[in-house]
């Protein structure tokens, strides 16, 4: 049956155009319930769980289907919350059309109470149908929604209609689930004789007005991770003017949670202030002492140079939030019998959450998932409802669940649908896959890689041509051959974005059969690769570039030890040796050509972890050596990912995507200059040659460690490269590596971003054909947004990783005491880093229930004098490292100082660990008793 609407519509050339909207409107769809003889049984698409709930419900006896409204759905979706749920959801609704369901809008109804009409009209339908099932098989359909008046109309209209705590609250053999039930509403569940703590938030329409007048500026809240009190806002827009903004205390805040999309209002200039030097963590117990937070408060404020201020402002109102469920665990209140008590996010900018539970000695020293319903106006916490159980804190499964689902990466297995486009084993190369392609499998290609290393995406080769001149490749896994556009295999290496690697995991952008097998470039067997082949001469100067779809053999899988101790031997010559030598030498001329554009060399610790063969603890802790080698893949992975950035822009100067690193505002500077001008030392930091020269110049006799040090402070004052589309920007610059242009070409096992650059380079040399959404500029935008994103999530995870594997190593070694160097003075604190362990931590001077030292703070220096002792950047201190286990959610290496001694501060170097350290309070407790 087809039904149609007319009506016309003014166009903007004063026109009138005529728009007819036909409803097709079928009687052929069945109502998904199994064994229906009204339907025949044939059903279109998903149908019903063929088991309907079991009749466990003291409200509804028999057996029954639930139909939710909107907004129950949406507001209890996180409640069952896994990854996919919203497919699921999406799959098992009723198609739309149906000739006996189908709702139109009546005249002076608004949207709202038409869908309310058209879910009663489905609900009714439903119960009407299924009767004509056998007695047997009878079945009901329960309406539940959490609208006082739409309730009621289908009580009228005769439909079994509840709240969804109505019947949650009737699952007498279920009571847990009343812990997941979602609040209804942001202010809802108020606490009782409550005094109001926050401002209202304004309306949107009021807030989306005074963006539009300058009054308030739209951008995203970033809590700080140092000092619960502080938070800044990245203003959306193009202007350079407020970028930034500071809020500070609990009131400017406003109940705006990380990455809320927040209003925020501009405070008089005589109320900005200097980000706080101070480190404070939301360590309370009672949920609502809105007092102490006044007090702390206090601290923050601090007498700074008039430069130092910075633009500060309140948040006035929020405009999206960005919720997500959280990982953390329970603090237990220490009311007996009580069922309210704070949750602990693991993630230390969102604020703590109050929820209720009967579970509270269950889920104890476990790590779980809540989520936030809404944060009252007379709460100091938000309110939210528990979601899952993920298991015992400290194990490790748990902990790597945890830090995957805290930094959004997507873990789950490969789906059967995404399995289907691999090749089908065995495999090998046919002569459709060499069209196209160059046959170089002759050549003396191998490989050099990090030990262990099985996802080997680079290849190379050097050899010297009749004519004098050498012949040098960089040959890369040609993952785009196997990954075609737009099937499932490629929409879900596009939503992973990388390959995320952890201490002992590693998360694959794509299935292992690839990653690990047909991709990688492993020695002695046939492969496909994309080479970037060059002409040069001994002076590393390019004669001629180019680019080839080709098949290579490389003859050997090296480390970067392997490859070092061949190129040092006096005497291996064989062809890979040779090869190799070619290659390290060309290098150096490349490396030193680029550092005298002023290319930067920073310095930033990595670790590497050896672990126990049967427990896979890790039981030694070493900063990862680096060598020639390193240098060298590095120098020629850099060359072609310039040189096919050049190629790829001039055929799509409009659609190459690209990858920046923009110049960091002078701003980030100062703490380097500072701590150079400390050790009198001067710092240039007009360009990045300037900076380059002046870390070269940074030297002192007495003290080798000092280069490296501001090396690494260097790189915190770096901006974040990213992914972008050419045309949808202006600057292509890459600040670090003092390049014009640049992308990513050489990982596509681990990267989408380069696997996006092989289809643009593949396009270009005539070896594929293009498809849409490769010259789409605009969704090459919206994909470079989602790698970026995911490339930093993946930064972050791995660094929880190697956070929490070496709190498993301090816990097996127990305390020691090691040399280290400051890196920032805070007003409370120095933050030292260990370079024998290239770990950083935090030595605070500043302790709940003891005697408070003399503190004196200079930010312009600067330095923290303690007592008679002044400390000042890169002065070398010695502490003593423990794991502190008092707080089980967040274990962390606690750092306390040895050396320079300072009475009441430092620690004996003999003090031996006690149990308020190594004990969580829950163990003491049970000790002491």
């Amino acid at each position: 049956m087809l039904k149609s609407k007319t009506f016309l519509k003014k166009t903007r050339a004063g026109g009138v155009m005529k728009i007819v909207r036909e409803h097709y409107l079928r009687d052929d769809i069945g109502c998904g319930a199994p064994g229906c003889a009204a339907c025949g049984g044939a059903h279109e698409g998903p149908v019903l769980e063929p088991q309907p709930l079991d009749p466990a419900s003291s409200l509804c006896p028999q057996p029954h289907y639930l139909l939710p409204d909107t907004n129950v759905l949406l507001h209890q979706i996180v409640s069952v919350w896994r990854p996919g749920t919203w497919a699921s959801v999406a799959s098992s609704l009723r198609p739309p059309g149906s000739l006996e369901t189908y709702v139109e809008q009546n005249q002076g109804e608004n949207s709202n109470d038409r869908n309310d009409r058209a879910i009663r009209v489905a609900a009714k339908w439903y119960n009407e149908h299924l009767k004509k099932m056998s007695a047997e098989n009878q079945l009901q359909v329960i309406f539940i929604t959490n609208d006082k008046k739409n309730k009621e109309k289908a009580i009228e209209e005769g439909i079994p209609a509840f709240t969804c705590e109505e019947y949650v609250k009737s699952l007498t053999a279920n009571p847990e689930l009343i812990d997941r039930l979602a609040c209804l509403s942001e202010e809802g569940n108020e606490i009782e004789s409550g005094k109001i703590i926050f401002l209202e938030h304004l309306p949107l329409s009021k807030l989306q007005q005074g963006i539009k007048s300058g009054t308030y500026l739209q951008g995203t809240f970033r809590a700080s991770r140092e000092n619960y009190l502080e938070a800044t806002v990245w203003v959306h827009g193009d202007t350079e003017e407020n970028k930034e903004i500071i809020l500070q205390g609990l009131k400017n805040l406003n109940r705006a949670i990380h990455e809320d999309i927040v209003a925020v209002e501009l405070l008089p200039k005589n109320q900005w202030v200097a980000p706080s030097s101070v480190v404070l963590h939301d360590e309370g117990q009672n949920e609502d002492d809105v007092e102490k937070e006044e007090e702390r408060e206090r601290i923050l404020k601090t007498v700074v140079n008039e430069k130092m201020l910075k633009p500060t402002g309140r948040v006035v109102g929020i405009i999206k939030r960005n919720w997500r469920p959280y990982c953390g665990m329970l603090s237990k209140s220490d009311i007996k019998e009580s069922r309210r008590h704070l949750f602990t996010p693991a993630d230390k900018r969102i604020p703590r959450i109050r929820i209720e539970t009967r579970q509270a000695s269950t889920l104890e020293g476990q790590r779980i998932i809540v989520a936030i319903d809404g944060w009252p106006r007379n709460s100091r916490y938000p309110n939210g409802h528990f979601v899952k159980n993920l298991g015992e804190v400290g194990d490790k499964e748990t902990e790597t669940e945890v830090l995957l689902l805290e930094h959004d990466v997507p873990h789950q297995p490969f789906s059967q649908a995404v399995l289907s486009f691999l090749p089908k084993m065995p495999w090998s190369i046919t002569e459709k896959d060499m069209k196209n392609r160059e046959d170089l499998r002759h050549l003396c290609v191998c490989s050099v890689d990090p030990p262990g290393c099985t996802d080997i995406d680079d290849a190379l080769h050097c050899r010297e041509l009749e004519n004098g001149n050498l012949e040098v490749g960089v040959h890369i896994a040609d993952v785009s051959h196997f990954i075609r556009p737009g099937n499932a295999l490629d929409q879900e290496s596009a939503r992973r974005g990388t390959t995320v690697y952890l201490c002992e995991k590693r998360i694959d952008m794509v299935p292992e059969l690839l990653s690990s097998n047909l991709c990688s470039l492993r020695c002695n067997v046939d492969r496909l690769a994309f080479s970037c082949i060059w002409e040069m001469n001994h002076n590393a100067e390019i004669l001629k570039t180019r680019f080839t779809k080709s098949a290579i053999n490389s003859k050997a899988s090296l480390t970067y030890a392997e490859a070092q101790m061949r190129i040092d031997s006096t005497s291996m010559n064989d062809d890979i040796t040779v090869s190799l030598r070619g290659l390290n030498k060309l290098a150096k001329i490349l490396k030193k050509r680029r550092i005298e554009k002023g290319a930067l060399t920073l310095s930033s610790p990595e670790v590497r972890f050896h672990m126990d063969s049967e427990t896979h603890d890790p039981i030694d802790l070493q900063t990862k050596e680096l060598r020639e080698t390193n240098s060298m893949v590095e120098e020629f992975m850099l060359l072609a990912n310039i040189s096919v950035a050049k190629k790829i822009h001039e055929e799509f100067s409009e659609h190459a995507l690209l990858r920046k690193h923009p110049a960091p505002p002078p701003s980030n500077y100062e703490i380097l200059v500072k701590a150079a001008k400390s050790k009198n030392l001067e710092i240039k930091t007009d360009t990045a040659k300037s900076l380059a020269d002046s870390l070269d110049r940074a030297d002192s006799p007495t003290f080798p460690y000092l280069n490296t040090l501001l090396r690494i402070l260097a790189t915190r004052c770096m901006m974040q490269a990213v992914y972008f589309c050419s045309g949808m920007d202006n600057d292509f610059h890459h600040y670090g590596l003092a390049s014009p242009i640049y992308t990513h070409f050489t990982s596509p096992i681990r990267r989408y971003a380069d696997i996006i650059v092989h289809r643009l380079l593949a396009v270009a040399i005539g070896a594929d054909c293009t498809y849409p959404e490769l010259t789409d500029k605009h969704k090459l935008a919206d994909l470079c947004k989602n790698l970026n994103f995911r490339h930093k999530m993946a930064q972050y995870a791995q660094r929880a990783s190697v956070a929490f594997h070496t709190q498993l190593f301090f816990k097996s070694k127990g305390i020691v005491s090691e040399e280290a160097y400051i890196l920032f003075v805070r007003k409370n604190a120095i933050v030292v880093l260990i370079p024998k362990y290239g770990l950083e931590g935090t030595v605070f001077f500043e302790e709940k229930d003891k005697p408070q030292p003399r503190l004196t703070y200079d930010d312009e220096i600067p330095s923290l004098k303690i007592e008679d002792t002044v400390f000042h950047i890169f002065d070398k201190v010695k502490v003593k490292i423990m794991l502190d286990s008092t707080n089980l959610q967040h274990q962390k290496i606690r750092m306390s100082l040895v050396e320079p001694q300072i009475p009441g501060i430092s620690i004996p170097t003999d003090a031996s660990s006690n149990m308020d350290i190594n004990e969580p309070e829950s163990k003491k407790k049970r000790l002491e008793k």
